[in-house]
């Protein structure tokens, strides 16, 4: 494959299947082990503070090394590729940590080695989209933001029902091997296919001019900054669902088996997204990629009000797959829409990882915010805190969707 020229089937697939891989590592952790964990690991009336403790650092971190990451992969000049080093080295590292991670029996090991999880996958992971953004055609940044999008879906689909079986029997370490496995895996075969063309010519280093790289300016930027602020929103909402949806399983529907349920509870979500993920990537190429955004986050906030007075499972998995074709959408289209207001292209990976902070903002906020509100709530009447975090997280995705139409040079 070759830069800029036009993508094949099996270019975009190649390109893509590591997608795959790391969002089948965060489902199965984010969704189902991580929260499985920490009810072993903390008290149970505080749980969702232990579990802040745990998610809120982690992505704190990641907001650090995303950026950073971005930033030295656009500078470096390496045989193998400005890319495809950090992510072999990311990846790696990121195995080790799961490793550690699953032999924590304490809660401050836990953390610890959560933290190494988090900056490693993180470390890669900027770099891997700066790889799309340098591959990929601008007429096709829509078709392979869809590509993009399935994979996401297919992963979330597998991770959240294995993870959520597997826990179910008891099969906790295997688990984790099978993360290492499929991370590992599709890392392997992008690197291998993915070829990238020689770098541009290296500029003599400039320490204030690096450091420069990592503002964008919202005045001068303005559809930049906006789309910043809608994607730090829209997935605040996302993640104060989801980081607590398995307690909610078990204290608000009372369900026995809520951990298998969660993961199947996720895989609804994605067998809605599935066809919504790649049609909106496909027709955002032409209809524009805003009012894909907005009406996408209208349906996942509805989906989740709905959420809070479902009377059985069946509703429930229902109102999932209905919130799943709004965060399908809303999945395949982010992508091509950062692509389309990026400041330069020229520095592609570290502007993308500033772009990536809105999304690991939301997951420090989330748990740091929701944790203590869920159990202080939870303390005045009982399971009331799922209600103040669910409707919470609606009115976030609601104004955030909105936003995207403070965009103007956006499709």
């Amino acid at each position: 494959m070759t830069t800029r020229q036009r993508m094949t089937v099996g270019d975009l697939l190649s390109l893509s299947i590591y997608w795959f891989g790391l969002n089948f590592h965060w489902t199965a952790l984010l969704v189902v082990v991580i929260p499985s964990d920490i009810l072993t690991l903390a008290p149970e009336a505080e749980k969702g503070t232990a579990l802040a403790g745990v998610l809120g650092w982690g992505a704190l971190i990641a907001m650090v090394t995303m950026p950073l990451a971005g930033a030295l992969s656009d500078l470096s000049r390496s045989a193998m590729g400005r890319r495809r080093p950090f992510m072999v080295a990311g990846g790696l590292l990121n195995a080790v940590g799961l490793f550690i991670l699953a032999r924590s029996t304490s809660l401050g090991a836990y953390r610890a080695s959560y933290y190494l999880v988090q900056g490693s996958n993180n470390f890669g992971g900027a770099a891997y989209s700066g790889l799309f953004a340098d591959v990929v055609p601008d007429e096709q940044r829509g078709i392979a933001s869809g590509w993009m999008g399935l994979m996401i879906m297919l992963a979330t689909i597998v991770a959240g029902a294995a993870a959520g079986l597997l826990l179910e029997r008891g099969l906790r370490t295997t688990v984790y091997g099978l993360i290492v496995l499929v991370l590992l895996l599709s890392l392997a075969y992008t690197v291998w296919q993915v070829r990238e063309s020689p770098p541009p010519t290296a500029k003599p280093f400039d320490l204030r001019e690096f450091l420069r790289g990592f503002w964008v300016n919202p005045r001068e930027h303005p559809d930049f900054a906006w789309l910043f602020a809608s994607r730090i929103l829209i997935l605040l909402g996302f993640y104060i669902v989801l980081d607590f949806v398995q307690f909610f399983l078990k204290d608000f529907m009372g369900f026995a088996d809520f951990r298998a349920r969660t993961g199947i509870l996720s895989a609804a979500v994605m067998l809605g997204a599935l066809p919504s993920a790649y049609a909106a990537g496909l027709l955002s190429d032409r209809l524009g990629r805003r009012a894909i955004v907005f009406v996408s986050g209208i349906v996942m906030a509805v989906s989740i009000l709905l959420f809070l007075v479902a009377p059985s499972y069946a509703l429930l998995l229902g109102l999932s797959a209905v919130f799943g074709v709004g965060f399908g959408a809303f999945t395949s289209v982010d992508w091509a829409l950062a692509i389309d207001v990026l400041p330069s292209k020229d520095s592609a990976a570290t502007q993308l990882g500033i772009w990536g902070i809105a999304a690991t903002v939301p997951q420090v906020l989330a748990p740091t915010v929701g944790g203590p509100l869920l159990d202080i709530f939870n303390r005045q009447r009982a399971n009331f805190g799922y209600v103040v975090i669910l409707v919470l997280g609606a009115v976030c995705i609601m104004i955030g969707s909105s936003l995207v139409w403070r965009l103007r040079k956006a499709r």
